[in-house]
């Protein structure tokens, strides 16, 4: 009896980390947002839904089929951009389900899986303006919210470029697509994932139109587990990089960003860029804007 139950035993004290504290508790606990339209955020019945929690519902599947569990408990807990970094380092949450960027700053403190979403900054305008491109926009005066890498990137391209441009800072998003909306500037620039959400909620959508041509190299967005948990990460990678090669990754990119999403129907009409289509071909965590 002692002889057949070693391999067994053994293999259960060669778990370590997030494997072993899940196999131990028969649950993995996903944090999500409760405003990051469409990656995370609640629902109608106030219960959490979108892109990056679908993900996570799939790599919580794979950690079950891992361990092979019958049955493992998936528990929800809030975090916000200010908490999940924390959440994440003291076990609170096991994977940090949202539209958070990977970079090497926060590499120092986390690890991530494989990019879900890539975001760059681009130009909204009013389609009957006829601006596509960055030097469609010279002489013209555009607007970008104080304080953001946008509004830092637009005057440098405006400098570099020598576009001519008359730069406006407005206090928040909000104001600066109203100026676009009014007429008071030409283009509002900024994340391109935003400008999407602020034109699907606007009166009339299909009177705008997203720049094709970014200023900026594509920012990965990542789901966050811990830092120097090897096993954990490489079973999340397995489960994201099945999905996104398969036919169900740009499917599930299509649900949420080209479709109309719940709870009010908004349809971000954002089609996967060059970039992103690389990326699902070819999944990769890389926190260099450059791999992409």
């Amino acid at each position: 009896m002692t002889l057949a139950l070693a391999p067994l035993s053994g293999h259960a004290q060669d778990l370590t980390g997030t494997l072993k504290k899940v196999k131990d508790s028969g649950a993995i606990t996903i944090g999500y947002r409760d405003a990051s339209v469409p990656f995370s955020y609640l629902g109608a019945d106030q219960k959490p839904i979108g892109y990056a929690l679908d993900i996570c519902y799939k790599i919580a599947d794979a950690v079950k089929a891992e361990l092979k569990l019958d049955k493992m408990e998936v528990k929800l807990n809030p975090v916000t951009s200010a908490t999940r970094i924390p959440l994440i380092a003291n076990g609170t949450i096991d994977l940090e389900c949202g539209s958070t960027t990977n970079n090497a700053e926060r590499e120092k403190q986390v690890a991530f899986t494989n990019s879900h979403f890539l975001t760059a900054t681009r130009f909204v305008s009013k389609k009957s303006a006829n601006l596509h491109t960055i030097e469609d926009l010279k002489g013209k005066t555009v607007v970008s919210t104080s304080g953001t890498t946008n509004i830092k990137q637009i005057n440098e391209a405006n400098t570099e470029r020598k576009l001519g441009l008359t730069i406006l800072p407005a206090k928040d998003h909000a104001e600066a697509f109203l100026m676009v909306e009014t007429g008071r500037a030409a283009a509002f620039v900024m994340d391109d994932v935003l400008l999407a959400s602020l034109v699907a909620s606007s009166k009339d959508p299909g009177a705008y139109e997203i720049s094709k041509e970014a200023l900026s190299k594509p920012e990965p967005y990542g789901i966050m587990l811990r830092k120097d948990d090897p096993a954990f990460k490489k079973v999340a990678d397995a489960a994201t990089a099945k999905l996104y090669t398969s036919p169900a990754g740009p499917a599930l990119y299509d649900k949420w960003f080209t479709q109309a999403i719940p709870p009010r129907g908004i349809n971000l009409n954002l089609p996967m860029s060059e970039e992103m289509k690389k990326q699902f071909a070819n999944p990769i965590a890389s926190p260099d804007p450059a791999a992409y």
